[in-house]
């Protein structure tokens, strides 16, 4: 199973929270993209037909119905058809000729990035679309027919209490998407509400992010959308495959500015520099960083980690006996603490959190991946 990721890097403006490279959807940079990638498409394959693909940013709805239909179909004939193919879509960005493009090229799934539909909280993200722009979007998404659509939502939003998230959240319940991702907001370094994090006009809150996290869990759970991974929730049939491959540690190839890849036994990231990444893609000397060769134990911490975040948890020996690699030292233990605070359900070969223990998800990934460095050295 091969996956591939294509990172559209255009945006009319940067949100708050977003630290993704970004460029201006200006016509000379997207003819220098769009050459590029198709080229480094060509240039390096996936090895193998792709089995899902994710087109993110960005915002790749900024770029015109025709530049979506060609990179769709550069796409498809350097790297196969998709089973499962899904596109990020901002409401501004949603137009009927884009949504038919895309339908034609063959994507099954678009992602709708709304992040609220209070404008209180989306004038605090940073973000540009209003409230009527995200139901005429909706609307013709869901009459343009994909197999399946999401929406994403953000939390924990400085201004934002339990009341306004939950209004949220009814209002995407009654819209019906297929699938809902909803996210902590987390403060990233080098964007403008780390900056106001740092000068102390907002602050985090993990009380309230907490009782967030259980509210969201009930009423989606009341709605239908059965919880399988701790942001990410859907209706039968309608998980993101593409994200399960990424978080079981399957093989994926990035395209584009800043996009990752784990494949080949190595972990790598393009430039995120368009001009750089282009330069490099042209010169057949790819522009990549952070290259990290993938050793068997490295994959099977990642797998833990990663695994655990999913509902349905990880089979520890069954993974080792994949990668080929012994468990953590102490991770038993640890699985057993963890089951004895409540924390996680340990039987029958299966480690899974509970509700509780995946409120404490980061902190259990943590321990994991110190066990493996402990191990290491």
């Amino acid at each position: 199973m091969v996956s591939a990721y294509l990172h559209i890097p255009f945006c009319a403006s940067s949100c708050d929270f977003c630290a993704f490279h970004q460029d201006q959807p200006e016509r000379g940079k997207i003819d220098l993209f769009l050459g590029a990638i198709e080229t480094e498409m060509r240039r390096r394959p996936a090895g193998a037909p792709i089995s899902t693909a994710f087109w993110g940013g960005g915002t790749p709805g900024l770029l015109p119905a025709e530049d979506l239909l060609r990179l769709g179909k550069a796409m498809v004939g350097s790297l196969g058809k998709p089973e499962e193919w899904t596109v990020e879509l901002a409401p501004s960005s949603v137009r009927a000729d884009k949504l038919a493009a895309l339908r034609e090229a063959g994507v099954t799934r678009v992602s709708m990035g709304v992040q609220s539909f209070d404008p209180a909280t989306l004038e605090a993200l940073g973000r540009r679309h209003s409230v009527r722009q995200i139901r005429e979007a909706w609307e013709r998404v869901r009459a343009a027919g994909f197999a399946s659509v999401n929406l994403d939502l953000i939390f924990a939003v400085p201004g934002q209490d339990e009341a306004r998230w939950e209004a949220d959240l009814r209002e995407a319940i009654r819209l019906g998407p297929d699938h809902l991702s909803t996210y902590c907001l987390t403060f990233e370094e080098d964007t403008a509400m780390f900056v106001k994090l740092s000068q102390g006009k907002v602050r985090i809150d993990r009380d309230l992010e907490s009782r967030l996290y259980r509210r969201t869990w009930r009423l989606l759970a009341e709605a239908g959308y059965a919880q399988y991974e701790v942001s990410n929730f859907a209706r039968p049939g309608h998980a993101c495959r593409h994200n399960l491959a990424t978080w079981e540690m399957r093989e994926w190839v990035g395209y584009g500015p800043s996009a990752a890849s784990q494949h080949g036994g190595r972990r790598w990231a393009n430039v995120a520099d368009t001009a750089r990444w282009a330069e490099g893609v042209a010169a057949g000397k790819p522009a990549i960083e952070q290259v990290v060769g993938l050793s068997p134990s490295l994959l099977l911490c990642d797998a833990l980690v990663f695994g655990l975040r999913m509902n349905r948890g990880v089979e520890p020996e069954s993974l080792a006996r994949r990668f080929g690699a012994e468990l953590p030292g102490g991770f038993a233990a640890l699985a057993g603490q963890l089951a004895e605070e409540g924390l996680a359900s340990w039987a029958g070969g299966r480690l899974a959190l509970t509700d509780e223990g995946r409120l404490l998800a980061d902190a259990v990934g943590l321990e994991v991946m110190g066990l493996a460095e402990a191990g290491a050295a």
